[in-house]
């Protein structure tokens, strides 16, 4: 009863307060958004063309290139970018989730009530992780239907969008619980937030720098997931490498959650003083 309870009250919280709206609309926007990058720069060079002629510089193999671009190039870029600026709306929205209740003190009656620390965090990381799940497999084939109506060469599979939409939001899925462990251990969210904003935006690409590997890799499973769209993806990835990257990385989002749990099992409230502190 607990429990449902407390999954009751983070569902309602999250809708009512307007969040996952905005969360779903990012995502969704932006993967309808991102295919539609290439159709607009091909426009805008083809229109700027004599301009450029006229300056002496011939711009013809850029702008052919821009319109000979495909679907999964679309879908590739779709699906990176909800993983990247979707990840970052997520990360900031859900603030209060992730140790807001205790920078406001509003977890110390439910506590003193008999609320368990398994009913305040277990909740917390089934709701918001498939949330991103989800909404990122839809932003995955919203990219695809908006690829297909803009392009010609179709060059994916279902099975391909799918994949790539899934690894997308087991990567977004990671983050959330990095934050969701980091907010509530320390009551921080918003140290916890920066923290994970600034790894989700540096990390990959100081790992893709360094020319590490995409398998067995967390922090560029979103470079992973928009590779792996292409008809022809999984002829240079391996199903077993694919399969146990993600498999470590959901392996790292269990510890993640038992830590979370046994720092609120650590934590004491402290009634001295004229404050209550936890």
């Amino acid at each position: 009863m607990q429990l449902k309870a407390s999954f009751r009250k983070e569902v309602l919280a999250f809708v009512r307060t307007g969040k996952f709206l905005i969360i779903a609309l990012s995502i969704v926007g932006w993967s309808i958004f991102s295919p539609l990058i290439f159709v607009g720069m091909a426009a805008l060079f083809t229109t700027m063309e004599p301009l450029y002629n006229e300056m002496g510089m011939d711009i013809t193999g850029f702008t052919d290139l821009l319109g000979d671009s495909t679907v999964s190039m679309g879908v590739s870029l779709g699906i990176t970018n909800i993983a990247q600026v979707g990840l970052v709306v997520f990360l900031l929205l859900i603030n209060s989730f992730a140790g807001g209740e205790q920078k406001k003190r509003s977890i110390i009656i439910p506590r003193s009530s008999g609320l368990r620390n398994f009913s305040y965090i277990f909740p917390k990381y089934i709701i918001f992780p498939v949330t991103a799940l989800v909404l990122s497999i839809a932003g995955a084939f919203a990219a695809l239907g908006i690829s297909v109506l803009s392009y010609d060469v179709y060059d994916v599979t279902i099975a391909g969008v799918l994949l790539g939409g899934t690894l997308a939001g087991v990567y977004m899925m990671f983050y959330i619980c990095c934050h969701l462990t980091l907010g509530t251990a320390s009551g921080r969210p918003g140290m916890s937030a920066g923290v994970c904003v600034a790894a989700s935006l540096l990390l990959p690409d100081i790992f893709s720098l360094s020319g590490s590997d995409f398998i067995y890799n967390p922090f560029t499973l979103h470079y992973l997931a928009g590779s792996l769209v292409h008809e022809g993806a999984l002829l240079h990835f391996q199903p077993f490498d694919v399969l146990m990257t993600t498999l470590v990385t959901v392996v790292i989002i269990v510890i993640l959650y038992f830590a979370a749990l046994f720092v609120q099992n650590a934590q004491k409230v402290d009634n001295s003083g004229n404050e209550i502190r936890l």
